[in-house]
């Protein structure tokens, strides 16, 4: 696969997987978009890679996203891959009620409706491109409850995202869309911080860095791998 033939929109791309992607893509010659919340990480990220174009996008929100496709059907027509990497992780007591869902973002929103309404979106635009794609980011999470009990929303709407890729890949096959799902293990990034200083995981030898992590899940991607599994640290 030519990188440099690609052009790429990376939702949650200024930081984490997101950023590390971005800066691989863009290092192989690849036009890159990335979306995100906070417009001083995207100026950062903007500066850090010259040509890396950005776009300020809650991809919660139905008008942020029509918005998103807007800018990329009259800015970036170009585009033929879009990665839904944008997500949330927080840790859910649900001996709590409805008490922990109030307080926070919605994982479901973020994880799992987002990325299925985006790939939607984007699906009539993408079919009968080049090279055409959607890459699906979810997590090792979704295979291994039993090690993180405390974020089962999490965990649920990573094993939906990866039934939806499943069912996503036999669908889209037809209209020449390549449907590639990216399975990290635990990776050093700002997901959950809170969580994970309760937990003390903020730095621990069973952490892969995004950059490590993403130079092994992609170059399986560009071999031609569909399921791109990085088996997690036990």
């Amino acid at each position: 696969m030519k990188m440099d033939t690609n052009a790429i929109l990376i939702t949650g791309g200024a930081s984490g997987i997101g950023y590390s992607m971005a800066k691989y893509f863009h290092e192989r010659g690849a036009e890159v978009l990335i979306c995100g919340r906070r417009q001083e990480r995207l100026d950062q990220a903007v500066q850090e890679l010259p040509g890396l174009k950005a776009i300020k996008c809650d991809v919660t929100s139905a008008e942020d996203r029509a918005g998103l496709f807007d800018f990329v059907k009259n800015q970036f027509p170009q585009m033929n891959m879009l990665i839904n990497n944008a997500g949330i992780q927080r840790d859910i007591d649900l001996t709590n009620g409805t008490g922990d869902f109030e307080r926070g973002e919605s994982e479901i929103q973020v994880n799992l409706e987002a990325p299925i309404l985006l790939s939607a979106m984007f699906t009539p635009f993408l079919a009968g491109k080049e090279n055409a794609m959607i890459v699906n980011i979810t997590s090792g999470l979704a295979f291994v409850v039993e090690y993180a009990y405390g974020m089962p929303i999490y965990c649920a709407t990573k094993a939906g995202m990866h039934n939806f890729s499943i069912a996503q890949r036999k669908q889209l096959a037809p209209l020449g869309i390549r449907v590639v799902e990216i399975i990290p293990p635990m990776v050093e990034s700002e997901l959950n911080p809170e969580g994970r200083k309760n937990r003390n995981m903020t730095k621990s030898p069973h952490m892969m860095s995004s950059d490590a992590f993403v130079e092994q899940a992609l170059a399986k991607f560009e071999q031609g791998d569909d399921e791109i599994r990085i088996e997690m640290h036990r």
